[in-house]
């Protein structure tokens, strides 16, 4: 089946596939080792965990592959892309930035921007008491906000326009991954390429101008002192690091904004989708959530540890839907791996999705939604440690991923606290890959305002 991973050409016939088999339909079982000719390029799509482990705990051997060109331009070259001492060094810097006791301090930030949303859902709720809403666009905006913070402190507002812009760009990445893939046609001047290398141009001006704006500030100490600003947000530390250019700043930025963005935004929408299928935990949850925080008080930094239910069902979430489904590594130099000898250039698919919904792993109810499977935590969620990865594994691990969970949790257990939900008539099924899985018509759910004294 994945096949359809290993050519840009056959999107829509994945999209397809995707579609009929996460529905908690059967996924069927695929050799787990296996060859494929990516053009003059071999690929081995490697789904055997113990295997999986050895690539990405040996970082000497294997390396990240190199992005599509439009790929990078979109996600910029920040930790996504490099490689080496560069990332090691940018790592190193970025990694405050997502410390939870850092993260923390970003919590009633996070929080506002939450209650602002789920109030203006209530301003639109019908005379019936129901409204319907497009969860996917919402959460899109709403981790913009608050990445645009995470990112830029006090600065924001600007680094919002910044969102919009790249949003455009990602259209246009989008509409050209529908399309045979040419060498050397990205640097035609298509009408694509030239609206393409406008967006790119606006972007790098207006993100070069908030740097150079916030160095002036940080050199005066007049930063605004709020709860962002106390944080240490990714721009002021880039800006205090050695050997760290401008230009290694905004490339930064960019992978902050593309990765961070996308992936909280996903996690939140399949999340919403499946409580909305299965009401018995949308329960479950809520009674945690008016146990723990109670019915009006907002969570804090004290109740999100104790959010444990909540916990299990965003991690069955990224069991199901990882928001990437698959990720690639290439070989340095001749290697062996597992009883193979692996050429030196040998792309190596770890399908994250397949390894996901591999009933040798998760057992014969691998295809339903049970968060109770992560009762005991993920070490003993499955029967293979490297059976659940929808952040990676190894060194490079999402950075982020702590920052995406804590604004999973906030975010759903304020909409718990105030609603209960079920996926709309206009909603249909549609997994579909186009870089990240997320879903192709949207995900409109229908809300209803919860009556505490008839629902706790």
């Amino acid at each position: 089946m994945f096949r359809f991973l290993c050519n840009e050409l056959n999107l829509q016939e994945f999209s397809k596939f995707l579609r009929e088999h996460l529905a908690f339909n059967t996924i069927h079982c695929f050799c787990a080792t296996f060859l494929v000719w990516f053009g003059p390029t071999s690929r081995l799509t490697v789904a055997d965990p113990d295997l999986i482990r050895e690539i990405f705990s040996k970082s000497e051997f294997y390396e990240k592959n190199e992005a599509h060109p439009l790929v990078k331009q979109l996600e910029g070259d920040g930790l996504l892309s490099l490689k080496g001492e560069k990332w090691a060094h940018h790592r190193k810097i970025i990694s405050p930035t997502f410390h939870m006791e850092n993260l923390k301090l970003l919590i009633p930030v996070v929080l506002k921007s939450v209650t602002e949303m789920v109030e203006k859902w209530s301003e639109k709720l019908s005379e019936t008491g129901e409204v319907e809403v497009d969860v996917y666009e919402w959460y899109q905006n709403l981790t913009e906000d608050v990445i645009s913070r995470t990112a830029f402190g006090s600065s924001y507002e600007d680094g919002r326009a910044i969102f919009r812009l790249q949003a455009q760009q990602m259209i246009l990445c989008a509409e050209a991954f529908q399309k045979v893939f040419i060498p050397g046609y990205s640097f035609f001047p298509t009408k694509g390429n030239l609206k393409s290398w406008k967006l790119d141009k606006e972007i790098r001006k207006s993100l070069l101008r908030l740097i150079e704006l916030r160095i002036k500030s940080e050199e005066s100490k007049e930063l605004e002192e709020t709860a962002a600003a106390s944080a240490k947000d990714l721009l002021a530390l880039m800006i205090q690091a050695k050997n760290v250019t401008v230009q290694d700043i905004v490339e930064e930025c960019k992978s902050f904004f593309f990765a961070g963005k996308q992936t909280t935004s996903n996690l939140l929408t399949w999340t919403t989708i499946l409580l909305a299928m299965h009401p018995e935990w949308q329960a479950k949850a809520r009674d945690e959530v008016l146990r723990v925080c109670g019915s009006r008080d907002v969570p804090t930094k004290d109740h999100v540890v104790k959010l444990k239910t909540l916990g299990m069902i965003l991690n069955e979430s990224l069991r199901l839907y990882p928001p990437i489904v698959a990720t690639i590594r290439r070989a340095k130099s001749d290697v062996e791996l597992g009883g193979y000898k692996i050429p030196c250039g040998t792309e190596l698919l770890i399908p994250i999705i397949a390894v996901h919904h591999d009933q040798a792993i998760w057992g014969n109810d691998v295809n339903e939604f049970n968060p109770d499977r992560f009762a005991n935590g993920v070490p003993r969620a499955a029967k293979h440690p490297v059976g659940f990865i929808p952040f990676g594994l190894g060194a490079r691990t999402c950075i982020g991923q702590n920052l995406a969970i804590l604004q999973a949790k906030l975010t759903l257990a304020i909409m718990i606290q105030r609603f209960t939900f079920h996926l709309a008539p206009t909603y249909q099924h549609a997994p579909t890959v186009l870089m990240l899985l997320y879903p192709q018509h949207g995900a409109p759910i229908t809300f209803r305002k919860l009556n505490n004294c008839e629902d706790r």
